[in-house]
């Protein structure tokens, strides 16, 4: 028996209308669905596309702890088999992936599980970065500028030396770690014209300056974006 393909389909960054014709394609095409979920709860990646699925498609919620850190090794071990079981038996899968599928995202670490052994597929989604200056109308970069993509998470020397070398930087997974975040940009000079941007897409999407912003209100899907030299003017 011939084994099954896997589709890794990025969503964009939560807005349905975000998600290319492609990946519904794919999307109604695939037999099985799977989608990444908090241990409790329900799949984000899964409420973008509610609307094309509960078509008979078998449904697999392959559950993430949501935790701060690396995820272990076995976490990515048990998801890779679980999907080879369906794959072995002859099914392709379209697993969903908020945003695109290899930034930032649990598709990662699947694909390089099963890339060797299976037909793998990832089509492209709009990214989280481009969600987010689109809806604080600024761009990301210009001409010949560099962009650094920073997570929040890092420990505050770290990241404020990374913040001291570059030209234009998207803060990402801002959530608990926003107060630390503000305290450098202002600690560097760099408070004045950072733009917040949390639920880029979505019908709630907010949008502020950076310095404006209450720490406590902060959700893990927000961004910090920041020109701190030659702004292509």
């Amino acid at each position: 028996m011939p084994t099954g393909c896997l589709y890794g389909l990025g969503l964009g960054p939560g807005d349905p209308e975000l998600v290319t014709l492609k990946a519904l394609r794919l999307l109604r095409a695939a037999p099985v669905v799977a989608y990444p979920a908090p241990e409790d709860g329900d799949s984000f990646a899964r409420q973008i596309v509610a609307e094309w699925l509960d078509r008979g498609q078998r449904e697999i919620a392959i559950r993430f702890p949501m935790r701060p850190g690396p995820l272990p090794a076995a976490v990515y071990d048990a998801a890779a088999a679980q999907l080879a079981a369906v794959m072995d038996a002859g099914d392709d899968i379209a697993y969903l992936c908020q945003g695109d599928p290899l930034f930032y995202g649990s598709f990662a670490g699947i694909l390089t599980r099963l890339a060797a052994r299976y037909t793998v597929t990832v089509v492209p989604g709009v990214s989280s970065l481009t969600a987010c200056a689109a809806a604080a109308s600024t761009p990301l970069v210009q001409r010949d500028e560099i962009l650094s993509v920073i997570p929040a998470s890092l420990p505050e020397d770290q990241l404020a030396a990374r913040l001291t070398q570059v030209e234009s930087a998207a803060i990402i997974k801002l959530g608990r770690h926003f107060a630390k975040v503000r305290r450098i940009l202002a600690r560097l000079g760099m408070l004045e014209g950072a733009l917040y941007v949390e639920r880029a897409s979505l019908p709630n999407q907010r949008v502020f300056a950076l310095a404006t912003v209450d720490p406590a209100s902060v959700p893990y899907f927000a961004t910090a974006l920041v020109r701190c030299r030659g702004r292509g003017e």
